[in-house]
């Protein structure tokens, strides 16, 4: 029989990914959005891709009502939490927006998962809420028990604090939490279907480039070259879209196959354990798609670090899992992408 799974916020970039592949590996997905920062387009590249339109409600899940009417619906066995406004620089400008979406609205959800007895739950966090340190590349990385907090915008402190509320509530409502924390999810879909592909300025790196790439944006602008990394310019570790849904389902069929029914809180590093540079990153794209990408130097943001990457030696021996997709495949996917849609 298969598993009822609600996915918050599923025409997201992540979400429409899910989707896709929870229903492909035998889940009943049930999604929810409100459109409020998505296209209902992506309904069509879905069904395009599987032969079926899922499940879908128009829902804003601050309206408890009707989001209970969902619940009343459907006997969920899993929820995965997508539902963020997530633009760092916005959060800076409307961070009061930001704590009202990003928090009550998960809190709304957390309550009627409690009354309905849905206490399984993947949640969508970031290795942004790990405090800074200083990081030795040969040496010392993030790992699940370092120091988190002391976060440098309103977005980056709303996962913080929901991560603080899911575990409070695996101690005293037993929950089961598989708290994913991501290391900058890119690229595209292997059947060139769905995408990160913003209206506006891109707030992440690869759509600026393709945006650059195809003449939608006349250069890109890259945050200041004064950081103490190889090249000068911040170092990240970028996973493909399509390997971090995969360590989703491996978190499923883990706590599935180990038939585990105590409450847990659980946390994941997900990445591919490469770093790479802004100007790395540039330069490996102009190879792949064998064009110049014009780029400047401009102001250095208050909230960006020179150096994160992190340790997934825990992701990889509980989940049993290793990334597939390189950096050259996930840049050639993304430009396919391009290629048909635009």
């Amino acid at each position: 029989m298969k598993k009822n799974v609600l996915i918050t916020w599923w025409l997201g970039y992540i979400g429409s990914h899910a989707v896709v592949e929870f229903e492909k590996n035998w889940y009943k997905t049930v999604i929810v959005d409100n459109l409020s920062n998505s296209s209902i387009e992506a309904l069509i590249w879905i069904e395009k891709i599987l032969g079926y339109k899922p499940d879908f409600f128009e829902v804003d899940i601050r309206d408890k009502n009707k989001l209970e009417e969902i619940f009343k619906k459907y006997n969920f066995d899993w929820v995965i939490h997508f539902a963020w406004l997530k633009a760092v620089w916005e959060s800076c400008l409307k961070p009061l927006d930001y704590h009202d979406n990003n928090i009550l609205w998960s809190i709304r959800l957390f309550e009627l998962m409690d009354k309905y007895n849905v206490k399984n739950i993947i949640f969508s966090s970031s290795a942004t809420v790990y405090k800074e340190k200083f990081v030795d590349k040969n040496f010392n990385w993030y790992t699940e028990n370092d120091l988190t907090w002391d976060c440098t915008n309103p977005y980056w402190t709303t996962k913080f604090i929901l991560e603080q509320i899911l575990r409070d509530l695996s101690i005293h409502l037993k929950f089961r939490v598989m708290n994913l924390r991501y290391f900058n999810p890119i690229w595209a879909h292997t059947s060139w279907y769905i995408w990160e592909d913003p209206n506006w300025i891109p707030n992440n790196l690869l759509p600026y480039i393709m945006k650059v790439a195809i003449w939608e944006l006349p250069y890109l602008n890259i945050f200041w070259n004064d950081y103490s990394t190889i090249d000068w310019t911040w170092v990240r570790d970028y996973i493909d879209v399509n390997d971090l849904i995969e360590w989703h389902i491996k978190a499923f069929q883990y706590i599935e196959k180990n038939n585990i029914d105590l409450w847990f809180f659980n946390i994941y590093n997900l990445w591919t354990w490469k770093w790479v540079s802004v100007l790395e990153i540039l330069k490996t794209t102009e190879k792949v798609i064998w064009k110049e990408i014009p780029y400047k130097f401009v102001w250095r943001r208050d909230w960006d670090l020179a150096e994160v990457y992190c340790n997934r030696e825990k992701a990889y021996k509980e989940l049993w899992f290793k990334t597939k997709i390189s950096l050259e495949e996930s840049l050639r996917n993304s430009w396919k992408f391009y290629n048909n849609n635009k």
